[in-house]
């Protein structure tokens, strides 16, 4: 039997929930689950939106389940993945719960610098986006006067003109 681990859609229209079951892949999306290994909430904007049962995927995977390819991606995100790659390569249990916590210190300092960079770049948008606007706006009332000066000067030369004119006539 060729069993894969993938999302089961639950929810209404709009809002969907999924829980991660371990299911026979002959089976329809949402049909009777070999077992329940988690949930992953899309809508909720939470730093962790879901949740998984790690020792119970460890056991499936083990035996031959495969994931599908986007509870491949949560369990890559999760460190489950390098988890059952370490355990693949003859590594002792202390040693991967060693190699994945310092996995984990390193993906939260990547998060981390990532955010900021983010945040970042939104500041520097906004900052750009003001002074375009701020320029946008100042130059219409400089543009005025440096036009109303301009005007002032031409009637100054046209009346100085009309001033010689006048006077080479008489």
């Amino acid at each position: 039997m060729a069993v894969k681990i993938r999302m089961k859609r639950l929810g209404r229209r709009n809002r969907p929930f999924y829980r991660i079951v371990v299911i026979d892949s002959r089976k329809r999306r949402d049909g009777k689950a070999i077992e329940e290994l988690g949930w992953y909430n899309p809508i909720l904007q939470t730093e962790k939106n879901y949740e998984l049962k790690v020792d119970r995927i460890l056991y499936w995977i083990e035996n031959g389940a495969q994931p599908s390819n986007t509870v491949r991606n949560l369990l890559k995100w999760e460190g489950v993945l390098y988890r059952v790659h370490l355990k693949k390569q003859g590594i002792d249990e202390k040693t991967i719960d060693y190699e994945i916590q310092k996995w984990t210190l390193d993906r939260e300092e990547r998060v981390k610098l990532k955010s900021e960079k983010i945040a970042k770049k939104k500041t520097e948008k906004a900052k750009e986006k003001s002074e375009l606007m701020g320029e946008a706006s100042s130059p219409k009332p400089e543009d005025s006067q440096e036009s109303s000066k301009e005007e002032a000067s031409v009637k100054e030369d046209a009346v100085s003109e009309a001033g010689s004119v006048e006077e080479d006539s008489t």
